[in-house]
């Protein structure tokens, strides 16, 4: 029950009514306490009066008698500026303390009620007042503070009893209350949630704000935009799944469909024509392009990219092999291929990924040196330190557009060159987390673009 939201509230009414009635029981214990006093000072100014008005009919057994039904054991009345003692008996102890009640703070109440109360054993006190209806200037009595104590105790009891009452009955008013007004409709907006999650594409499913409370209202309301927009969002993911499975397919067929056109378009290549000589290298080059997106579309199509296996990795080689192969594809020469990586140096990652990443990145900026008309170069560098590995692949060509360096690595939206997909820098920052490592783009302006990959040396993630 404690666990509950109810039950915690209810255990706090508890405790923060009981807290009240502790602030309201000090003050109230000390009024208790002066009231016992006058009480007691009033009954010895009645005895005394009695005596003074006939003392020749008040003898010994009278005067115990009047002191008894007082309380005291004697009673000093000051009056016309003389002290006299009218009553009196044997003290049975010295007298352990003086009370003023005259003109006594609220402090000083309080103070003396807890000394009382929390002592156990019986002191004589003395007791000093205002006689009432002008009988008198001062009024004095002595006394035992056992009975004052006890009833003080008794007091105490009854209080505790009636706080007590007075907490069940507050709390459980509040603890059927909270369940009405707040438990339950949290608990419905709690059951629409679950509701919802079992079948988050079914539009019936979507909270309808009914609360009248404004809290509610508006954590339902929310509730309510954030399931719709879900909603839709999941119908559009299922859409472009299903888009993406039909692409998937045509790149498949579309691919071997162009390579086949790509081995006849390599032999027309050679014809003698001058016509065709000079429009077969760009057929060629476009059938090329389009292969090359078919395969990166067939690619990123799939659920995710497989873990990578991790091996021990030559990057010298690595390098070389992607730069023999980009360099095939050079045209006029216009482009420069090199490499700066320290003999020797090794990394722990898989293979063919890498090559992949690598791939991409030197292609793309050899492109982009070739789109621009000007002589460039791409270099391949690579270091370490202590925690990772960083390899970087810069080029002097145009530098990235602006729409593409905000999209950079969101794929068919992040494409550099006209025409294309934008994929190569998804799958290459995809392969590269796969990795535990991250992509960055340090440099794109006018003096050309630098990507650096970073790859961890152990087990955490960058």
């Amino acid at each position: 029950m404690l666990n509950t939201l109810s039950g915690r509230f209810l255990m706090l009414t508890v405790a923060f009514v009981m807290l009240a009635e502790v602030f309201i029981f000090v003050p109230s214990i000390a009024r208790f306490r002066e009231d016992f006093l006058m009480a007691r000072l009033e009954r010895a100014q009645i005895a005394s009066l009695a005596v003074l008005a006939s003392p020749d009919m008040i003898d010994e057994a009278v005067e115990a008698e009047l002191l008894l039904n007082a309380g005291v054991y004697n009673v000093i009345l000051r009056r016309d500026e003389m002290s006299q003692l009218v009553l009196s008996s044997p003290v049975p102890k010295e007298v352990r303390a003086v009370y003023d009640l005259r003109d006594a703070s609220a402090f000083t109440l309080i103070r003396d009620a807890m000394e009382c109360l929390l002592t156990k054993e019986e002191w004589v006190i003395r007791v000093i007042g205002t006689p009432l209806r002008g009988a008198g200037e001062q009024i004095e009595v002595t006394m035992n503070s056992g009975p004052l104590r006890t009833a003080m105790i008794e007091y105490g009891l009854n209080i505790l009893v009636l706080s007590a009452v007075i907490s069940g009955i507050t709390a459980s008013l509040l603890f059927f209350a909270v369940q009405r007004l707040l438990v339950g409709p949290i608990r419905g907006v709690v059951g629409a949630m679950q509701n919802y999650a079992s079948a988050p594409e079914d539009a019936r499913r979507i909270i309808t704000p009914t609360s009248r409370v404004k809290e509610l209202r508006e954590a339902e309301e929310a509730l309510y935009g954030m399931e719709t927009e879900l909603t839709s969002a999941l119908r559009q993911k299922d859409r472009l799944a299903q888009v993406g499975g039909a692409v998937a397919k045509i790149s498949h067929d579309l691919r071997n469909i162009l390579t086949s056109a790509q081995l006849f378009a390599d032999r027309i290549e050679g014809s003698d024509d001058p016509l065709v000589a000079r429009v077969a290298p760009k057929m060629v080059n476009s059938i090329g392009r389009a292969v090359n997106l078919c395969e990166s579309t067939l690619a990123f199509g799939k659920a995710e990219e497989p873990a990578p296996r991790l091996s021990q990795v030559a990057l010298c080689e690595l390098v070389d092999d992607v730069l023999d192969g980009e360099r095939l594809a050079v045209r006029d020469g216009k482009v420069q291929l090199l490499a700066d990586v320290p003999n020797g140096l090794t990394l722990r990652a898989d293979v063919e990924q890498i090559h992949r990443v690598l791939s991409n990145l030197t292609r793309n900026a050899r492109q982009a040196i070739e789109a621009s008309g000007k002589e460039g170069s791409v270099t391949i560098s690579a270091g370490e330190d202590a925690a990772s590995w960083m390899i970087t692949v810069t080029d002097t060509g145009p530098g990235l557009p602006p729409k593409a360096r905000e999209n950079l690595f969101t794929p068919f939206q992040g494409g550099v060159r006209k025409g294309g997909s934008g994929l190569g820098l998804a799958i290459a920052a995809e392969l590269v987390r796969g990795h535990g490592g991250r992509l960055d783009l340090l440099q794109s302006d006018e003096a050309g673009t630098r990507f650096q990959i970073t790859l961890p040396k152990g087990l955490d993630a960058i």
